[in-house]
């Protein structure tokens, strides 16, 4: 027996179409429309009922034809006095008749409220037709048949009344099995505000009633009876429902099982037929009891049937909130955008996938004191959780995600693609590219959500580098969430996946190597190179960050780089180090990062640029219109894939900060430098001046610049050798350890068989690496504005007393009388020897002495303009340093104890007496 033709299907072609006309809702929907007078072909009463219905078939022509009569006439009266209710439901019929089968007659009661006068004599001829498709393959095509109520009184049944008690009985038992399978009965139909043709009333189920006249104990135990009834129409409507393909594979594989306990429910029906047909002492409540467990199965499909259907917005109105991510909707916008196709932004709400096993989870455990509702609800989730499981096998053991319904836990962003990791200054791939949907997530996963996330991950950059054979089936894993080794198949899988990728990071693609080669570029270590590159460079780099010649820098880094005996020379690397020019400077750049709008101050103070690029709002610290080339260098970094996960965009950038910040401290030691060589090699320095207060002058400038430079050295010691190289050490002793253990046991079980333990995952080491930066960027003062905008004003100071220098030498020669006639008659004795040793034309000379340098005239005022000028140098660097140094114990004292080690340093640059006798310091050319 079939879920839709029980009984007897029959063929409707057009040879016997004539003959079935009145039989086709019969064999199409249900067994029969019951009725007293129907054809001789209709009629399928078993033995027992035959004698009830003795006296209407004993019927003479005559009063047949005058009951006739009497009978049209009162159809006539009922067409006029039908309710609104059920012409609103002919109407409907009508309109979807006329729709589907244009040529053919409207079916049910429609077509009487059609027909003219003149037509209604005519014989009541329902007829079914085939509806549209729907996006559920097996959902019923064959048309909904009219109301029992609707159909002529010439086919009415014989009253209840007028039965005896064994025939009541005896008709009320084939009715229950007609009712049971979803059809109207004689005596049984559906209630007065049924509307079968609205899919919500089908999905709560219809309420029945029974003709007047049953005996009161049979209607009674009829009553309790028809509940199952209610409940298999509306489960057979769920079922149809959520088999469309929007509500995904879950809900079609729970569908699929539901179906098979409805193939057994029509089974046990054909059998209770059978035994009504041939067991004379068959009873209403030997039915009954044959009914009790399948009506407790159907009650518990019909509750769980409904918590989904509420879930999913079907019983609910349509402005409630939506439970899918919203993310979703725009992926599924923008893929529709690229397929040219119409956007949807009216998503319903749809509970799928993990939500759907969630419910069911929820539901089995507060049924378990119930038997039998704990076995169905199991049976249930292992049929509809194995599609999950197919997915999460797929994620876990090839880091592929095959989900068309967006049901799975893992969210694929398929918009963030690899090759924009080289423009990725937010870490969107590693971050946003598969993330996890919290609301998809059953029950079962939710305590390792996070391994299925990273071990897919980590699965997946393996299978992009070519290290996982994607074309091979994964033999002997769970496909159900009750199997016991279902954890197990989690934690070996994220062992496995983490494993494959310190192997493929830290062994085939070298991470360490590349680590320390980003160290010499970026942190200037071991950079003898960066020396002579700045050196052959000082050309380009004095000109505006504008003007700079880009490619002649690039080459002559090139130069440099491939230089015998060079450290970089033997940098298998070194073709992926370029340069650029920023012509933002250095401390507006860090103000941008760390004023960032919404970024918290905990955030900024460790160094976190994930938004850099959100506009500062304040204004900027520094004028960056005219900087130069040394202020607007900085290094970039081709990183490979998978390598660029580690040092992504925004971590290159990290070290791109460090390396500006290392090298405005390398440049101005050595325009400080330089400025000791001016003063120690040119005469208005050496010369000793009888002015006691130019002498004093002289030791002011002296003790200034050795002041400045010990502070800068002071300052690059502690940023190179107490922040970064005791951190790097530390990173490296962690990441070798980590290839160490890797290298012992790459996914090995253990003796038992348990999966291997993971000690170190790749997001720790990656979250080691930013750490690593994290820490240095504070540690260097580089996340707190107030230490920027302090540091900015001391060094700016510092660089313009070095660029000052030569102005300082001529303003001595003024101020001295001796120096400037001293000077002059120098000048003078020098212009003569080149005059007469070059045998110029007449008139060389001349021009020679109008371009040649201008006498020195004495002015007594410059020592007074001197020593105001020094002053106020000295009150600069001294009030900023007195400023560096107070805010540097405060921090030292509330946020980072490293700070107390550079403010000993630094207070030796604020004791006026000291002077560095040697220009290179601590750190030797």
């Amino acid at each position: 027996m079939s879920s839709r033709n029980p009984a007897n299907l029959r063929s409707t072609s057009a040879a016997d179409r004539r003959s079935a006309t009145a039989n086709n809702y019969s064999a199409s929907t249900r067994p029969r429309v019951p009725s007293a007078g129907m054809p001789e072909e209709n009629g399928r009463r078993s033995s027992t009922t035959s004698y009830a219905r003795k006296e209407s078939r004993a019927t003479t022509g005559t009063e047949k034809r005058t009951e006739k009569r009497e009978v049209r006439e009162r159809e006539v009266e009922i067409r006029r006095t039908r309710s609104p209710l059920k012409h609103s439901t002919e109407s409907r019929v009508n309109a979807r008749s006329r729709a589907e089968k244009p040529a053919r007659h409207a079916e049910g009661s429609a077509a009487t409220s059609r027909r003219t006068p003149e037509e209604a004599h005519s014989p009541w001829e329902p007829q079914a037709v085939l509806v549209p498709h729907t996006t559920a393959p097996l959902a019923a095509r064959i048309s909904i048949p009219p109301l029992a109520s609707t159909a002529p009184a010439a086919i009415q049944p014989q009253p209840l009344g007028q039965l005896s008690l064994e025939a009541q009985e005896a008709a009320i038992i084939e009715d229950l099995l007609f009712v049971f399978m979803g059809f109207e009965g004689q005596y049984i139909r559906f209630g007065d505000t049924y509307n079968p043709h609205d899919e919500k009333e089908r999905l709560i189920g219809p309420q029945f009633r029974i003709l007047p006249g049953l005996d009161p104990s049979l209607r009674d135990l009829t009553k309790s009876m028809l509940k199952m009834a209610t409940h298999y129409i509306a489960v057979e409507t769920c079922v149809e429902v959520l088999s469309r393909d929007e509500y995904g594979a879950v809900n079609h594989a729970l569908c699929a099982s539901v179906r098979r306990l409805i193939k057994d429910y029509l089974t046990l029906m054909a059998q209770l037929e059978h035994q009504m047909l041939t067991n004379p002492s068959f009873t209403l409540h030997v039915l009954n009891l044959h009914t009790k467990q399948t009506s407790h199965m159907l009650f518990q499909l019909y509750t769980t049937g409904i918590e989904l259907l509420k879930a999913n917005g079907v019983l609910e109105d349509d402005d409630s909130d939506d439970s899918a991510d919203d993310t979703d909707n725009l992926e599924g916008i923008l893929e529709s955008l690229r397929e040219g196709g119409n956007v949807q932004l009216n998503a319903k709400k749809i509970c799928k996938g993990g939500s759907v096993l969630g419910l069911i989870t929820r539901r089995l455990s507060s049924m378990s004191g119930d038997p039998a509702a704990r076995t169905l609800l199991t049976t249930l989730l292992r049929e509809a959780s194995r599609p999950y499981m197919a997915m999460l096998n797929e994620w876990l053991h090839h880091g592929g995600i095959k989900d068309p319904h967006a049901e799975f836990l893992i969210k694929e962003q398929k918009s963030i693609k690899r090759e924009r990791l080289d423009q990725d200054y937010t870490d969107e791939y590693w971050e946003k590219r598969y993330t996890i949907r919290d609301a998809l997530v059953p029950p079962q996963l939710e305590g390792v959500k996070d391994k299925v996330l990273l071990a897919g991950k980590y699965l997946n950059v393996v299978r992009e580098c070519g290290g996982v054979d994607i074309s091979k089936v994964v033999q002997d894993v769970p496909s159900s969430f009750d199997d016991p080794r279902f954890l197990d198949n989690v934690n070996s899988a994220y062992a496995y996946a983490n494993a494959s990728l310190f192997d493929l990071l830290l062994t085939t693609h070298a991470l360490p190597a590349r680590l320390r080669s980003l160290k010499h570029y970026f942190f200037l270590d071991r950079s003898d190179f960066f020396s002579y590159f700045l050196e052959l460079g000082t050309s380009e780099l004095k000109k505006p960050a504008r003007n700079v010649n880009l490619g002649k820098l690039q080459s002559l880094l090139d130069i440099v780089l491939r230089q015998p005996g060079s450290v970089a020379a033997e940098d298998p690397y070194k073709e992926d180090v370029k340069v650029e020019i920023n012509t933002t400077g250095l401390t507006n750049w860090l103000m941008k990062i760390v004023t960032v709008t919404g970024l918290d101050q905990d955030a900024a103070n460790t160094g976190s640029i994930t938004n850099f690029l959100t506009p500062a709002t304040t204004a900027p610290v520094t004028d960056d219109s005219n900087i130069t080339g040394f202020q607007s260098l900085v290094f970039d970094y081709d990183m490979p894939f998978p390598l660029s996960l580690v040092v992504s965009r925004v971590t290159l950038t990290r070290y791109q900060l460090l390396f500006r910040y290392l090298l405005s401290l390398r440049h101005l030691e050595t325009s400080l430098v330089d400025c000791w060589g001016e003063q120690g090699k040119n005469s208005p320095w050496k010369h000793r001046s009888k002015n006691p207060r130019i002498e004093l002058w002289k030791r002011k400038a002296w003790t200034l610049r050795a002041r400045m430079l010990v502070f800068v050295q002071q300052l690059l010691y502690y940023c190179t050798a107490e922040v970064i190289e005791p951190n790097w050490v530390s990173l490296m002793s962690r990441l070798s350890a980590e290839g160490n253990e890797d290298a012992k046991g790459k996914g090995k079980a253990t003796d038992d068989g348990v999966a291997p333990q993971v000690k170190r995952t790749v997001d720790e080491l990656m979250q080691d690496h930013v750490d690593f930066l994290a820490t240095c960027l504070k540690e260097c003062m580089l996340t707190n504005s107030k230490l920027l905008r302090i540091n900015n004003k001391i060094m700016g100071t510092c660089n313009m007393f070095a660029t000052f220098t030569q102005s300082l030498s001529r303003y001595l020669i003024t101020a001295d009388p001796d120096l400037c006639t001293k000077i002059n008659a120098q000048q003078a004795l020098s212009a003569k020897q080149q005059g007469g040793n070059a045998k110029a034309p007449s008139g060389a000379s001349h021009r020679h002495s109008k371009s040649g340098p201008q006498p020195y005239v004495f002015d007594p005022a410059r020592i007074d303009k001197m020593f105001d000028m020094l002053a106020k140098y000295e009150e600069n660097f001294a009030r900023h340093l007195k400023i560096l140094l107070d805010t540097l114990n405060y921090l030292a004292a509330t946020e980072t104890v490293v700070f107390l080690s550079l403010c000993a340093r630094l207070s030796s640059a604020g004791e006026g007496g000291i002077i560095v006798s040697s220009p290179e310091g601590v750190f030797g050319a």
